[in-house]
Parts: structure tokens; C-alpha cells; sequence
């Protein structure tokens, strides 16, 4: 029997226009298709919420914010989680092996390949792919303000941000360990990359239980485009800047309040953060690349 699937649409994912998406999608998707588009921020979590229970999958067409809106809806349902990246990073859909053609993405949808996935929860929300305090929840809150969408502004806004940027004490806690650190940047990773397929952990699983807690110490701003590189050249593990420590349970202390982005999306919080995985909590569509 076809899925009965509702399809939500972000129209301004990416800075794309997506108007010709639903023609795409009657065109190359074979199952019972209706389309949504949203119309302001946390509408894409209404419109999922109410489809559990009467579709059997949802698809999120957007970028990381948006697939984090609508799977936050979806954890712990037998409704399945279909994905058509058009965001600046896409970083999860990177990692499951969906592709960035649009076309191709709705494809992918008919072939069914369903995987069960983790997914984590920072003070009760949840997030998918990654999640960050420090450089990278900085550049986030100042690309959320900021016109322009897509890689370039991303990339604009980290070298123009980096020159100024100091590095943070925290107070970690992971699985009853403490260790304390002073970072450049934390990133709490669930897949192996932020997006654009900049892997900050190349080993992480979205199906192990665990996150591994990525600790960018500080460095010498001059070996700052040596760490990108060896982000995109998946070598990041590798570099003496860089400490990984998987875990199930984590908690972390700082001197004050901040930003932390969640998927990308950026939010002030607490001197105190408590992140927990939830395992094989939510089920996917999945690349054929995808093992």
C-alpha cells in the first residue's frame, strides 16, 4: 500500500524559491502526495504534529532548521521521516545519503530504505545532526541576524567574526567523568558533520547511543584554515586542537549565559546544559549510500 505522505515546505530555506517544488514532487514522488507550505517560524512543527497519526510519513523540504522543527515532532512515532534538502548546509541529509538534487531527493523517496536513528535532547529539546556552544553557536546568531542565506555568508561571516572571538571556560561532565576545558568551540555531534560536508567528528553514528562531544581547543589563529581543511579532508579527529569523547549523558557548566545553536539554529541559554541521546528514536528515509 502507498504511503500516505504530506510534504512541508519551507519556502525560504537556502534563500531558493521553491515554487516549483509541489510540480516536482506530483511529477517524481510515486505515493499519495499533499503539500504544505509554511508561513513563519515553528510552523513546520504545528503542521508535523498534527500529522501523526494520520500520515504515515512527512517529508521536510528545507534545510537543517527545518527538518529539526518537523522530526521534533515525529520522535518516538511510527510516522517515517522523509527529507528534500534545500537548506545552506544540510548537514544530516548529507550524512544519511540523501541527495541535494531536488528531483533526485523525491526519487529517493520511492525506494523506501527506512532506517531508525538517534536523536538528542539539550535541557529537553531536541536536536538531529549536531548541536554547538562556543565559535560555531556565535556565527549561527550572527548568521540567523544577518540578509543573506547560503555558504558564502557562512563562510563571510566566520572569517570576519574569528579575528575577534575568545575562547570559553566549561565545566563537562560526561557519563559521571568531569573534565574541564577551555574551548574554542563544543560541538555535540550525533552525525560526523556540521553541512557542506565539514566533519567535525568523521566517526560519529546516528546509530551507536552515543554523541561524541567534540572539544576545539583554542589555537593560534594562523592554523585556523589548516582545522577547516582538515574539517572537509574528514581528518579533523586527527589534529592535536581536537578532543573527542563519546558519551550518553552530558553535562556542561560555564561562567555565563550564551548562544547554543540546535541544528543550526541559534538560541540563548543557561550557565548549565544538560544533553542526553534518545536511541533509535526516529525513523528515516535513507540514501542508498547510507549503511
Amino acid at each position: 500500500m502507498e504511503r500516505k505522505t504530506l510534504f512541508i515546505i519551507n519556502p525560504i530555506s537556502g534563500g531558493k524559491k521553491k515554487d516549483d517544488v509541489p510540480g516536482l514532487i506530483y511529477t517524481y514522488y510515486n505515493g499519495d502526495a499533499t503539500t504544505v507550505f509554511t508561513t513563519g517560524a515553528l510552523h513546520a512543527s504545528q503542521v508535523a504534529t498534527e500529522a501523526v497519526g494520520k500520515y504515515d510519513m512527512v517529508v521536510a523540504v528545507g534545510g537543517d532548521g527545518t527538518v529539526n522543527e518537523i522530526a521534533s515532532a515525529l520522535v518516538g512515532s511510527e510516522v517515517v521521516l522523509g527529507v528534500i534538502p534545500c537548506g545552506s548546509g544540510n548537514g544530516l541529509s548529507r550524512f544519511l545519503g540523501i541527495p541535494m538534487d531536488i528531483a533526485a531527493a523525491i526519487k529517493n523517496l520511492n525506494n523506501d530504505k527506512v532506517a531508525v536513528i538517534d536523536s538528542a535532547q539539550a535541557n529537553g529539546k531536541p536536536f538531529f545532526n549536531m548541536a554547538g556552544m562556543g565559535f560555531d553557536a556565535h556565527i549561527s546568531q550572527v548568521f540567523a541576524h544577518g540578509k543573506k542565506r547560503g555558504f558564502i555568508s557562512y563562510v563571510k561571516s566566520s572569517l570576519q567574526e574569528v579575528l575577534n572571538y575568545k575562547p570559553q571556560n566549561y565545566h563537562i561532565e560526561i557519563d559521571g567523568k568531569t573534565y574541564v576545558r577551555k574551548a574554542f568551540m563544543l560541538s555535540f555531534a550525533n552525525s560526523s558533520q556540521y553541512g557542506n560536508n565539514a566533519h567535525v567528528s568523521p566517526h560519529a553514528s546516528v546509530q551507536d547511543g552515543l554523541l561524541d562531544v567534540c572539544v576545539i581547543k583554542p589555537f593560534p589563529l594562523y592554523r585556523f584554515a589548516e582545522l577547516v581543511i582538515r574539517m572537509f579532508a574528514k581528518t579533523a579527529n586527527q589534529s592535536s586542537f581536537v578532543e573527542i569523547i563519546r558519551g550518553k549523558h552530558i553535562t556542561v557548566k560555564r561562567d555565563s549565559e550564551g548562544p547554543m545553536h540546535l541544528d543550526g539554529e541559534p538560541e540563548i541559554v543557561g550557565k548549565e546544559i544538560e544533553i542526553n541521546i534518545l536511541p533509535g528514536s526516529l525513523k528515516v528515509i535513507v540514501g542508498n549510500s547510507f549503511k
